[in-house]
């Protein structure tokens, strides 16, 4: 009689996950997706699927993070709009690990390498942005209606320009910089945006 197969099937799938993050889908090749989970061949393929089915579940996993992340600033109602922004940095970026932050996004990796030449794939990394975006968009139109936004700054001007700077910190702490120097930026940004 076959042993069943036992493993931690979250463990696995952050191992994956941090693979993907660190390397990339391409230079993630099955044998390291193997050799940095602990699993074989088999339960590879019988529990988590090929290696694309396999990455969009290690999508799926880090934004169960991003919706914590934005649960517990976008979206907590008794935080004031520019402050549960400073929140969401403060968590998605300044607050990570120096492990996580120093590997940056792995939406925004995937973004920059040849997975966007593969529409289901872009698909997938865009949805999760836009996630990001429209929770970030809620917090601005509560701003606006607050005269908190600077004159001549629309609501969807100020959602890009905040996830340009997103996009361009995940970049930079892979480039090195500091939680300190990441969080000038982030300051930096809103004070650009936010009428006082």
């Amino acid at each position: 009689m076959a042993r069943p197969v036992e493993f931690e099937y979250d463990k696995v799938l952050n191992n994956a996950m941090e693979q993907f993050w660190k390397e990339g889908y391409e230079a993630s090749s099955v044998q390291k997706l193997l050799d940095c989970t602990g699993i074989n061949r088999g339960t590879l393929y019988n529990s988590f699927g090929d290696k694309e089915t396999f990455f969009k579940s290690c999508v799926d996993h880090y934004n169960k993070g991003i919706e914590k992340n934005i649960a517990e600033s976008l979206k907590n109602e008794a935080l004031d709009p520019w402050d549960a922004i400073s929140r969401y940095f403060e968590l998605a970026v300044t607050g990570a690990t120096n492990k996580h932050r120093t590997m940056g996004c792995l939406l925004v990796n995937s973004l920059c390498e040849s997975i966007n030449y593969d529409r289901d794939k872009k698909k997938l990394i865009r949805s999760s942005l836009a996630t990001i975006r429209k929770a970030l968009v809620t917090q601005l139109n509560q701003a606006k209606k607050k005269g908190k936004i600077k004159k001549g700054i629309t609501v969807d001007f100020a959602a890009d320009v905040l996830i340009n700077t997103l996009h361009g910190l995940r970049v930079n702490s892979r480039d090195g910089k500091n939680a300190k120097q990441l969080g000038d930026l982030i300051d930096f940004t809103i004070d650009t945006l936010r009428k006082k």
